[in-house]
């Protein structure tokens, strides 16, 4: 089965090599998405100190600013918010940012929710908090 890569005009740039999703037949899988907006290195609710280190940052901005990167893609790609089926969750933060993490969730997704795995690790590419690897179909 061939794929096809595809990309938002909206979305911020990947920070590597890489497409903001791939779509192979009707399923559409999104590459690592965050916070960050589009053609700039703001990172909305950070902020960082003079060496690029975080020095306070708003997990529900970074959570809004997020699922709105993720919409930008999905709606790029010919899907939508609620054809999202599945979502890995990675926090930096698990103690602190999951209760915000989990009552946003249940705003965005309160009727039907997709599947979801959430993970704490050490850090992400970028200075952010929180980032979302998506499933949905087309």
């Amino acid at each position: 089965m061939s794929s096809e890569s595809l990309n938002s005009d909206k979305a911020p740039e990947p920070v590597g090599l890489y497409p903001h999703a791939k779509r192979v037949g009707n399923l559409l899988f999104l590459s690592g998405v965050g916070p960050r907006e589009k053609g700039t290195k703001v990172i909305p609710g950070v902020e960082l100190d003079e060496n690029g280190s975080i020095l306070s940052y708003d997990i529900e901005t970074q959570c809004r600013s997020v699922f709105q990167n993720v919409r930008y893609i999905l709606e790029a790609s010919g899907s939508s918010w609620t054809n999202i089926v599945d979502v890995t969750v990675f926090l930096t933060n698990m103690k602190d940012d999951f209760p915000t993490y989990n009552r946003l969730w249940a705003e965005y997704f309160g009727e039907n929710p997709p599947c979801r795995t959430t993970l704490e690790i050490n850090c992400l590419p970028t200075p952010i908090a929180i980032e979302l690897k998506v499933i949905a179909t087309i």
